[in-house]
């Protein structure tokens, strides 16, 4: 059985370094518009209990929808 030569220690290194990089990037995007969402929601002035009841409902649902994407696309 041939032997695999070893992988370069700085060439992995980089790649993680950069995986990394991106898995922050994208979670920071995330927790932004999330951010957002809420703050908005806090801001508002609801008439009353539903109205802000239906906006909650609102930004749960679209979480839930962003999940079930995100489950369909991975592999």
């Amino acid at each position: 059985m041939a032997n695999a030569p070893s992988p370069d220690p700085e060439l992995l290194k980089s790649i993680q370094t950069r995986i990394d990089k991106k898995i922050r990037e994208q979670e920071i995007s995330t927790i932004e518009f999330w951010k957002e969402r809420v703050d908005r929601l806090a801001s508002m002035k609801p008439e009353g209990i539903g109205s802000l009841q239906l906006e909650i409902k609102k930004i749960s649902a679209m979480m839930d929808n962003r999940i079930k994407t995100l489950k369909k696309d991975s592999p």
